[in-house]
């Protein structure tokens, strides 16, 4: 700065010997002070914006907490789906959703982690890998029905797996794979070059140093990305509503071809339901807390593990 206001004054002596040092002084006062305004204005803007959401999502959870009592019990969580809202239960749709995750997880972590390392360890610096890299970036914010309309036209028809668990699961895991395929790109980033450079020293090979040094060190970045993945997975609708998943199903699912529902479905027809039987807005709340609940225990566990496992060099 001080150099800065040397440079400055020198050269406005010589364009214009009338400007003197107490000029620039009181030019560049004025110049932070309008800087400090627009920063406080914005500081201000933002926090309103910021609140103006706390409170939209506390009054939002407020009435589902509400409307969910009395009808959130544990013969609600072990009772099948039922026409009668008093009798309604989500265990259905729970293992449903169960078996959905045993699909998601282990094709989005093994195909995700995969990626990211071919790209990251042995693609060589290109065109092509900046094309691959930059619409896994764009796939990440591609809506959701897209996928769901993808899965119907691949799996649902041309592999004809219908509406199963199967056909479900590999909807959802084309859907969150870009998420964990640029997660893990990130954590296989950051991992320090002096690494692997030591390893390399040591006379290991590459995939030795990949397996030994650069996915203990990356892990935390990667499993925070996969859960965090997951339980976008866990709450979407679109692509489970373009497969035509049925909401009322009272056999439960025993394998990966079986037809199911699961919580997003349930919550979503339920509220359709609304109109017709005023109860099933209570047994969407109530769904609601639940699936809230699953995805809160889940983003927890992300930090935990991002907490407790992540190394510093």
């Amino acid at each position: 700065m001080a150099y800065e206001a040397e440079w400055f004054q020198k050269l406005s002596e010589e364009q214009n010997p009338l400007v003197s040092k107490q000029d620039y002084v009181v030019i560049d006062s004025e110049r932070i002070r309008r800087r400090v305004r627009k920063n406080n204005f914005l500081k201000q803007v933002f926090l309103l914006l910021t609140s103006l959401g706390i409170v939209v999502l506390g009054i939002l959870l407020y009435q589902i907490v509400v409307q969910s009592i009395g009808w959130l019990d544990w013969s609600f969580l072990v009772s099948r789906l039922s026409i009668n809202a008093d009798k309604a239960g989500i265990l259905g749709a729970i293992l449903g959703t169960v078996w959905l995750m045993l699909i998601v997880i282990p094709v989005t972590i093994v195909l995700g982690v995969s990626t990211a390392i071919y790209l990251e360890e042995y693609a060589r610096p290109g065109k092509l890998q900046s094309f691959i890299k930059t619409n896994l970036s764009n796939l990440a914010s591609v809506p959701s029905v897209i996928f769901g309309l993808l899965g119907l036209t691949v799996f649902s028809r041309l592999m004809g797996l219908g509406s199963s668990i199967l056909a479900g699961g590999l909807t959802l895991s084309l859907l969150v794979l870009p998420i964990v395929v640029v997660s893990s790109q990130e954590a296989i980033r950051a991992v320090p070059g002096f690494l692997r450079d030591a390893s390399y020293a040591m006379g290991a090979s590459r995939w030795i140093t990949i397996w030994k040094v650069v996915l203990p060190v990356a892990l935390p970045g990667i499993l925070t990305g996969s859960i965090l993945a997951v339980s976008r997975a866990i709450g979407e609708t679109a692509p489970l509503v373009v497969l035509g998943i049925p909401t009322l199903i009272l056999m439960y699912p025993t394998n990966i071809m079986s037809d199911f529902t699961a919580l997003p479905i349930q919550i979503y027809y339920w509220t359709l339901d609304t109109v017709l039987t005023k109860e099933y807005a209570n047994l969407a709340a109530a769904t609601i807390v639940v699936l809230l609940l699953v995805l809160f225990v889940m983003n927890s566990l992300a930090i935990v593990i991002r907490q407790k496992f992540q190394k510093k060099f």
